[in-house]
């Protein structure tokens, strides 16, 4: 069994991480992480990242508000009645507020928490393969590959003209 590797590049154009991303993709390495100050949709299309999966956190959580809060409402209503008027005890039109108020409560809680954890937040450590300069001007791509296709890897991301590679593994 073939082991590991990792190779790791650092970049000052955005531009030449996009291109050096979608080369190595078609390489066949599907394990790509890119570090920077700011990220465009064009390198995380390039990345093959999927969507987001907090979205369905918020549709839970949404769902769950909208009928908590139809729910709670109608409770109270039968639970404390105030008949007045001949209105019925759940009428619906005066409920669709609290519904639409705890909807977006929900719907919010939930999407932070999916966020959290998807974001695996709060971070005690950074990842080995941050550097601080990453965060300021330049640009890092950290590939993890099988060793065997570690060379061509390697030779990839320098015809793009790193600043530096290193090959681990």
């Amino acid at each position: 069994m073939a082991g590991l590797a990792t190779v790791a590049a650092t970049f000052s154009d955005i531009h030449t991480v996009v291109s050096a991303v979608r080369s190595v993709r078609d390489q066949g390495c599907k394990d790509i992480q890119v570090f920077g100050p700011i990220m465009e949709q064009e390198l995380e299309d390039a990345i093959g990242k999927p969507p987001s999966p907090v979205r369905r956190y918020a549709f839970i959580g949404g769902l769950t508000g909208c009928i908590s809060g139809f729910a709670l409402t109608t409770w109270s209503s039968y639970y404390y009645p105030l008949v007045a008027g001949g209105k019925p005890l759940a009428s619906i039109p005066a409920y669709v507020v609290i519904a639409f108020e705890m909807t977006i409560l929900f719907a919010g809680i939930s999407a932070l928490i999916g966020m959290l954890i998807h974001n695996r937040m709060p971070t005690v450590t950074l990842s080995p393969a941050h550097a601080p300069r990453y965060s300021d001007d330049q640009f890092g791509v950290r590939v993890l590959c099988d060793s065997k296709q570690s060379r061509a890897v390697e030779d990839v991301l320098r015809s793009y003209g790193p600043d530096e590679v290193h090959v681990e593994g």
